[in-house]
């Protein structure tokens, strides 16, 4: 069954322990705040049952569940990276205020195993939530401002298990069982947090069957940008039905016909059309396509924000541009917090890591756009692998590491210009667009042609390559 967590809606009041322009207390890190940050969030959880008191035999908990969750998130983040790391940082003592804790490297083991995910779960809730309302000053709302959010959907496979760890080592490569799934979320591009998160097991799996899913508690009037993955006529009216908002990119040799033409020059064209010029496969709702050439190559957009004067067409170039934060946000947890290097081959332990590193990913995404915002540049002029690499070093050097970036961040280059790649789209001016006529029809029975997108087994893959 998939892990998932839904971030709440709508953010409580800011914590008064750290502001939105709040600095370190005095004498104090960034990480230690960050470490502080976490311990108030671990604080509000409530305790685990099995140490709420026993009655009978048996030897009581000598750790608790707290501390274990803290240690976990604390080796995330100060980039250790093995069961055995975070055996050490619980029984070597001056981990926070807690005491050495007298156990052994196989029971650290053993209650992994046996916690579950819940805990982790509930610590992203609140952080999420604590993080929605520090993060409000920075938002970009010039992102769509018509839209109630603007969040991109996709998914990504989580990077093999290794075949060093002792239970793999006789796995041959490429065995599905090295797979430790993958990760389908909701990314919120105007605050750059997660919002919705779900692991799911199957790696194999078409990103269409958890689509739908990942709208769950998604306001109508919300604008959704997901890549050609999820590109489908069904999809796409089930969006329109549900009142939100999409663009995507449109995928080759798709068959349409033009309703209304705004505006052509060439490559440059701006319309209504139908998708879907074949009866077996044909779109309920008319949505716009925006068309043009750059550099050669020829881009082009569907929408169901049919009016240009409402979404101009480089806005819709700039908007789909932005789907590409999402893949910036698992290269964060994958590569700089280290997902790409598991601890165990135990599903529930490649999970617990996970939603760690997304604890500690949403609090770098937030430091990263505060930074931004305090220096008055895009976010992704601040350099957020610089970011991870740094902040650790000048805290443990007692610098805050905030007030560092933000003095010497231009020299040193962690604030630079980004290299993200700009598509522009030719400005149209207003009084060249050609109005619908009054009375345009612009839905029809649709019909759409049915297509498997469910995960495909070891078995059948096996027998399309010849293998057995």
């Amino acid at each position: 069954m998939p892990s998932e967590l839904l971030a709440p809606a709508a953010p409580p009041p800011a914590d008064p322990h750290w502001t939105a322009t709040a600095a370190p207390p005095g004498g104090a890190t960034l990480l230690d705040e960050i470490e502080q940050f976490v311990r108030e969030a671990l604080a509000q959880m409530p305790p685990d049952p099995a140490e709420r008191g026993r009655a009978g035999p048996g030897r009581p908990r000598i750790l608790p569940a707290l501390a274990l969750w803290a240690g976990l998130l604390v080796c995330v983040l100060r980039g250790h990276g093995s069961q055995q790391a975070l055996w050490r940082l619980l029984s070597a003592g001056g981990f926070w205020d807690y005491p050495r804790f007298p156990v052994s490297d196989q029971a650290v083991r053993a209650r992994l195993a046996a916690g579950g995910t819940e805990a982790l779960v509930r610590l992203f809730r609140q952080l999420s939530a604590v993080l929605a309302a520090r993060l409000a000053p920075y938002a970009a709302a010039d992102l769509a401002p018509f839209a109630a959010e603007v969040v991109a959907l996709d998914a990504s496979a989580l990077d093999p298990l290794a075949r060093t760890l002792p239970a793999l080592r006789a796995l041959p490569p490429g065995d599905d069982r090295l797979l430790p799934g993958k990760l389908a979320g909701r990314f919120d591009l105007r605050r750059q947090q997660w919002q919705l998160v779900r692991h799911l097991e199957e790696a194999r799996e078409n990103d269409k069957v958890a689509a739908r899913a990942l709208l769950a508690g998604l306001p109508p009037g919300s604008l959704v940008l997901a890549d050609l993955g999820y590109f489908g006529f069904q999809w796409f009216d089930e969006l329109t039905d549900a009142g939100y908002w999409w663009v995507s990119r449109c995928r080759a040799k798709t068959s349409y016909r033009v309703l209304h033409t705004y505006y052509r020059d060439g490559d440059t064209f701006d319309g209504l059309v139908w998708l879907g010029a074949h009866r077996a496969d044909r779109a309920k709702h008319a949505v716009r396509l925006v068309q043009f050439r750059q550099g050669g190559v020829l881009y082009r957009y569907l929408t169901n924000v049919r009016e240009p004067a409402t979404l101009p067409p480089g806005e819709v170039a700039r908007l789909y541009a932005r789907r590409w934060d999402f893949e910036l946000a698992v290269k964060l947890v994958k590569r700089h917090l280290g997902l790409h290097l598991f601890w165990s081959a135990k599903p529930v332990v490649v999970q617990q890591q996970v939603w760690a590193a997304l604890c500690v990913a949403q609090i770098l995404h937030a430091l990263q756009l505060e930074l931004a915002g305090r220096a008055g540049v895009d976010p992704f002029d601040v350099s957020l692998a610089l970011l991870v690499e740094y902040l650790p070093r000048y805290a443990r050097a007692g610098e805050d590491p905030l007030a560092f970036f933000l003095e010497w961040g231009r020299e040193l280059g962690f604030i630079r210009p980004s290299t993200r790649t700009v598509i522009r789209a030719p400005a149209i001016p207003p009084e060249r667009l050609a109005p619908p006529p009054p009375g345009l029809v612009l839905t029809r029975p649709p019909r759409y042609a049915q297509r498997k997108c469910g995960p495909r087994g070891q078995a059948a893959r096996d027998a399309v390559s010849g293998h057995k």
